[in-house]
């Protein structure tokens, strides 16, 4: 259904995006610490920014580019009474416009909107953040998770809680980067006898190529398997409409981001013509760009990233607004550690009409640093019931790095 403007923004009312929707969540915000901690006000005292690589397995290809490393950043802040928060950013300049050079040197002012603050004024905390910069949206989802983390220790919940608490598991796809379809099928059916039921396909090169791709996929794997495709902007409109009706018989679930990311007439143009519905990824980065995306009718399901949106905080804003116009949510991931991905499953975990995920990032790299956190069986992702993001660093691995 077509939402017009004064019903869309009626549909809104009471949404403010300086903080979270819920009411209860505002409550938390300025709730007190648990029980045996100190009266005295929490305050944030140390930010310690760390630079981190960490290789591929193998490289990996999109249409945007081919990844051969993750290039991170860490973030650890403590409370002056000793509580530790976590934080994770994967910077991806195709998409976010940063590199790991450019969070560090952003982050070293960011810190000082973090320093010295109270943990539970995180809304305040982020709205100061966005004032510095509109942009760099990666080191402040690292600086912004690690504040929620705080929260949940000190609170004595895991951070989904403190969002929701729709859900406490749920299951993820796995991806297929871009290749031969012969090379694309073997991994296809190896990740099915890992015991993932579904698969998200790396498209983009153009229709014939890719439903060549998905034609080997669909003989290897059969139809029992769900499938989901991302071109990452690789298409024009009219080859979006042109492969997907070619794909068609190939049953796939959704297809994510088929044109470029400032093109949301082709997004509407792909959803009112194809046989496939149509996922915004790189067009939505702010709830903002969601609220652009519903008024204009554009597509069925939004990906949110934290790396993209900021934060949980922004995060949840954008699925309130794709809620209120009546389109699902997936959250997805860049190349992070299960630190950051522990993260977005909080995300998922919090909110109902987050129906898919994809949050797979650290099957591809070649080290796992992260203690506790997520954890992944058969696709099944479930989180631990502990205050907080539920995660820890190896010591041995943050012992190879410098802070700035």
């Amino acid at each position: 259904m077509k939402l017009t403007r004064g019903g869309f923004l009626k549909s809104m009312a009471g949404l403010t995006f300086a903080g979270l929707p819920w009411p209860t969540t505002g409550l938390l915000l300025s709730a007190q610490p648990v029980a045996g901690q100190p009266s005295r006000s929490i305050q944030i005292q140390d930010v310690e920014i760390y630079p981190y690589n960490v290789s591929m397995i193998e490289p990996f290809r999109v249409a945007l580019s081919t990844i051969t490393s993750a290039e991170n950043v860490l973030v650890r802040l403590r409370t002056r009474e000793g509580v530790v928060g976590w934080g994770e950013a994967s910077p991806y300049s195709p998409v976010t416009g940063e590199t790991q050079a450019v969070d560090l040197a952003v982050g070293k002012d960011l810190a000082n909107f973090v320093r010295g603050r109270d943990p539970f004024t995180l809304s305040a905390i982020v709205s100061d953040m966005d004032g510095f910069t509109p942009s760099n949206t990666s080191i402040k989802a690292a600086l912004e998770m690690a504040v929620w983390d705080i929260c949940g220790k000190l609170a004595g919940q895991p951070v989904y809680k403190l969002l929701g608490a729709y859900r406490d598991s749920f299951e993820t796809d796995i991806t297929i980067g871009m290749g031969t379809p012969e090379e694309m099928a073997k991994k296809a059916t190896k990740y099915v006898q890992d015991g993932f039921k579904t698969l998200k396909v790396k498209l983009g090169d153009g229709p014939e190529p890719d439903t060549q791709r998905m034609k080997a996929i669909r003989e290897a794997i059969g139809y029992s398997i769900k499938v989901r495709t991302d071109a990452n902007q690789g298409w024009t409109a009219a080859e979006t409409v042109r492969a997907l009706r070619m794909m068609e018989k190939y049953q796939m679930q959704i297809c994510e981001q088929p044109v470029p990311y400032w093109d949301v007439e082709g997004l509407k143009f792909s959803r009112d013509n194809s046989p496939t519905p149509i996922m915004a990824d790189e067009s939505v980065h702010s709830p903002h760009d969601a609220l652009a995306i519903v008024r204009e009718n554009a597509v069925d399901c939004i990906n949110i990233k934290l790396m993209k949106s900021g934060g949980l905080l922004r995060g949840v804003q954008i699925a309130t607004v794709a809620a209120s116009a009546g389109v699902t949510c997936m959250v997805g991931c860049m190349e992070e550690t299960r630190l950051a991905l522990t993260a977005g499953a909080h995300l998922v975990c919090s909110q109902k009409n987050i129906v898919y995920a994809d949050l797979d990032g650290f099957l591809e790299l070649s080290v796992d640093p992260v203690i506790g956190g997520m954890q992944m069986r058969d696709g099944i992702v479930t989180l631990p019931n502990t205050p907080g993001l539920g995660v820890d660093i190896d010591p041995a691995f943050l012992g190879k790095l410098h802070h700035i």
